[in-house]
């Protein structure tokens, strides 16, 4: 058994040097402040919305922007019906929405709608200082754009919001989205922001300036992660990505495991496209002496590769061993030990998580300490699914969103 063991020991030091750094990541916020904010100036938002077959759920997200306490006259919300077969566009015009249509089945996916809808934008003379990125299925705080509106003031020209869930005690696969997220948003792009470095942008709930839709010549990212595409070639080109801990925003998670399957290979599948279009710039700014470059490496592909890889070896090499004659029970006393070590470990990142956000996870008592013990069993899946992702074609497939719930009805925690 000597060679899991020397498999398991080589991968554990690989997994040190890509992730353990993390661990640095837990302490930051509470050595490091937030350093004092500039002096707001107001700035005009358009806020971007690709919607595809949103009935459900895009009046409640436009109900939330109309809240907002910022002025009205600086907001003005733009929103396109991708192939849309239902009520979507009326929703939105009835709400006061620029609506665009598109019709459009071969190239979709949302780095799709953007281009389209900047491409509009520009074709109309629209232009805004800032343009916001939301989901259809998303609500957000009264507060959201006032908030962002701080950091673009406080010289950001990228910033990502705090990425809540609004179903989180549905099920252990919401749950699940649910602690990944604020643990991507409060311990680890808070800890970048507090050491300014680069933050990452996490799928919806982000803005960026006039300045840089024109750098950029609109969108211009149309891999199967989009937002992580986005993020690796700003860092690449030296731009740092703020992260604004008051933006609140919450989003529909996905409850059937299906779903959440497809969801999560596209996921994986364009994690390794985008290393292949990112891998060589951000190695470059390594060499450079860019600790985002090496952050944005590690974060997003090495320490998951690692992990695949040492349950791929184990799997392998125990199968192997099977087949020829050995007993089971040292197989198994060298991968049960594994997976239990693995548990708790996530087991204890979850709970960190959990009780650091208590207040904010918008849930029961029972669902949200339920959501600590299922935690390592979501994160498990990721295994299997990567290992489909290395031999299977992802499509864009869009989820469909049915809680159809207003900002007060998200804060009460009401369950599907």
């Amino acid at each position: 058994m000597a060679g899991i063991y020397i498999i398991n020991i080589t991968i554990a030091l690989l997994f040190v040097l890509c992730s353990a750094y993390q661990l640095v990541y837990l302490v930051i916020p509470f050595i490091i402040k937030e350093k004092p904010h500039k002096r707001a100036t107001p700035h005009s938002f358009t806020i971007l919305i690709a919607a595809r077959n949103e009935e459900a759920v895009i009046g409640q997200l436009l109900d939330s922007i109309a809240a907002q306490d910022y002025p009205s006259e600086l907001i003005r919300v733009c929103v396109t019906a991708d192939n849309c077969s239902d009520s979507t566009a009326d929703i939105a015009l009835s709400k006061g929405a620029v609506v665009f249509e598109r019709s459009n089945k071969e190239k979709v996916g949302k780095g799709y709608v953007l281009q389209f809808m900047l491409d509009k934008l520009k074709e109309n003379n629209i232009e805004s200082d800032v343009y916001l990125v939301l989901d259809a299925d998303n609500v957000i705080e009264t507060d959201y754009v006032k908030e962002m509106n701080q950091s673009i003031s406080d010289g950001f020209s990228i910033v990502t919001g705090y990425r809540n869930t609004k179903n989180f005690g549905d099920n252990w696969i919401s749950a699940g989205y649910g602690l990944w997220f604020l643990r991507e948003s409060q311990f680890v792009n808070r800890a970048r922001h507090r050491l300014q470095t680069a933050c990452m942008v996490m799928g919806t709930g982000f803005c960026f300036t006039h300045e840089i839709a024109q750098s950029l010549g609109g969108w211009g990212y149309f891999s199967m992660t989009e937002d992580t595409d986005f993020s690796m070639d700003m860092i690449c080109k030296g731009e740092r990505i703020g992260y604004c801990e008051r933006a609140i925003l919450y989003d529909e998670q996905p409850v059937k495991f299906s779903q959440s399957w497809r969801q999560r290979l596209r996921w994986i599948r364009g994690s390794f496209e985008n290393f292949t279009k990112h891998g060589k710039g951000l190695l470059c700014g390594i060499f450079k002496g860019s600790w985002s470059c090496y952050d944005a490496l590690a974060a997003n592909l090495s320490a998951f590769v690692v992990i695949m890889v040492a349950s791929f070896a184990n799997v392998v090499n125990s199968a192997l061993r099977l087949i020829n004659g050995d007993s089971l029970l040292p197989v198994l006393q060298c991968i049960v030990p594994s997976i239990i070590s693995g548990y708790l470990c996530l087991f204890l990142m979850g709970a960190v998580t959990a009780f650091s956000e208590w207040k904010n996870i918008r849930a029961s008592f029972a669902r949200k300490l339920f959501s600590i013990f299922t935690y390592p069993i979501y994160i498990f899946t990721n295994l299997p699914i990567a290992i489909c992702a290395l031999f299977t074609k992802a499509e864009w497939k869009p989820i469909i969103h049915t809680r159809s719930m207003d900002l007060d009805d998200v804060k009460k925690g009401k369950r599907k």
